[in-house]
């Protein structure tokens, strides 16, 4: 396996002529360690899809639940994650991330078998949240598993290739749930979920980690209570953070993209029906065009964009997410609804990428967790608030507005990151 490093706070290696050139996907699948990550994933998250789009199903059409219940959901799973995400990297950082890797998959398992006797909201909210609180753990320890497995110019392409199976599922995983809750029932859907997480189990497990997992004792660590010290290593992972230009502004790029995802989510199907006045076929090809232009983002800007800065990628991406917005918002139309989610899709590529790679590239292996998973937290609570006040605001000033207000908002930021958060060129 390869452990080759640079320079922790290059903002951009890919362009340095003395660094090897970036390695493409097919490279990275070489690394066994990459590999069997990369299958963990595919397994997981396809049951993870199975089971999110079933519950979902089964809250709509057999419980009846309102527009709110049903939203309720994804709040209930992403919640946690938010809430728990900076308090979990400090256990991350000071774990062995095998077992914390494993046994997180294997309580997940177990979690996910209690949706068989759930038969109220309340009931799938609990469940939901209860395996966020796992996966609050579960995400910073694969950062850092990846960051050990693959040399830090092959960390585009093992990105790119985990984003992949997250787009790819978002567009298959309606339609393969929905025929296994049809034909199978919903219990097919939790019990596959289960078997996933069992199976990313094992995968990991035979994974060769590196020893040097955890981070040496700090000697001030040997002082005062435990609270104390858990204070210390959070204070030092928001530190680094808001002391890093460009770190912190690829975080305030993602989370505006996440926030903007997440009051355009929810809104979609309102826009095809009193915009477009069209009907829930129109509504189902719209929202796949969002994983579709992902995928190809993904897949594209990883071929065709080698040669450009991360912070170069990130500034296309949220300008092509405002401008999908503003399309949406001047040319209420089916065949512009579809390009303009297309561009939105494909720009939001642009963006988690390469933030996810600066990231990997700029923290030090010993604030892999911490900053993991504060960045983490930061793009959930955005995705939450864009959930919540996406309707609020929509009621006030129409569903048009809140895409243009949401274009407005990205623009801003481009402005401020250039101005305030210009990532400085490495010596």
């Amino acid at each position: 396996m390869s452990t080759a490093s640079t320079n922790p706070t290059a903002a951009a290696p890919s362009i340095d002529p003395e660094l090897p050139a970036l390695l493409s996907m097919g490279d990275v699948l070489r690394i066994p360690m990459m590999r069997r990550l990369w299958y963990a994933q595919v397994i997981s998250v396809f049951g993870d899809f199975l089971a999110l789009f079933a519950v979902i199903n089964i809250l709509t059409f057999k419980l009846h639940a309102t527009a709110q219940q049903v939203t309720g959901v994804q709040i209930s799973y992403m919640l946690p994650i938010a809430v728990l995400g900076i308090l979990a990297g400090v256990f991350v950082d000071r774990w062995s991330l095998k077992p914390t890797m494993v046994s997180s998959d294997s309580i997940r398992a177990a979690l996910v078998l209690l949706l068989l006797f759930a038969h109220r909201p309340w009931h799938y909210y609990a469940i939901l949240a209860s395996i966020s609180v796992v996966s609050s753990f579960f995400s910073p320890a694969q950062g850092v598993a990846i960051r050990s497995a693959v040399p830090l110019h092959g960390l585009r392409s093992a990105n790119a290739l985990m984003q992949q199976v997250m787009f790819g599922m978002r567009i298959i995983g309606p339609a393969i749930a929905g025929l296994m809750v049809s034909y199978l029932g919903a219990v097919s859907c939790y019990l596959f979920d289960s078997a996933s997480f069992v199976g990313s189990a094992l995968l990991i497990a035979s994974v060769p980690f590196l020893k040097a997992s955890v981070a040496p004792a700090k000697p001030e660590d040997n002082g005062g209570s435990a609270l104390g010290r858990i204070w210390l290593d959070m204070k030092q992972g928001i530190s680094f953070i808001l002391h890093h230009a460009a770190l912190l502004f690829v975080i305030l790029a993602m989370a505006a993209g996440m926030f903007v995802l997440g009051c355009f989510g929810p809104l979609i199907a309102i826009y095809v029906r009193d915009s477009l006045h069209a009907s829930t076929k129109a509504f189902s090809v719209a929202s796949a065009m969002i994983g579709l232009g992902m995928l190809l983002g993904i897949n594209g800007l990883n071929t065709f964009g080698k040669k450009l800065k991360n912070t170069l990628l990130v500034y296309s991406g949220l300008f092509g997410i405002a401008t999908g917005l503003v399309v949406l918002t001047l040319l209420p139309h089916l065949w512009s609804t579809i390009l303009g989610n297309l561009i939105i899709g494909f720009s939001v590529a642009g963006i988690i990428v390469p933030s996810q790679t600066l990231f990997q590239q700029a923290t030090p292996p010993e604030l892999m967790g911490r900053v993991g998973s504060t960045f983490m937290s930061i793009i959930f609570t955005a995705q939450i608030s864009g959930l919540i006040l996406s309707g609020i605001l929509a009621e006030y000033v129409g569903v048009r507005q809140v895409f243009a207000f949401c274009a407005g908002i990205l623009l801003v930021l481009m402005a401020v990151g250039k101005l305030w958060m210009e990532p400085k060129t490495a010596a």
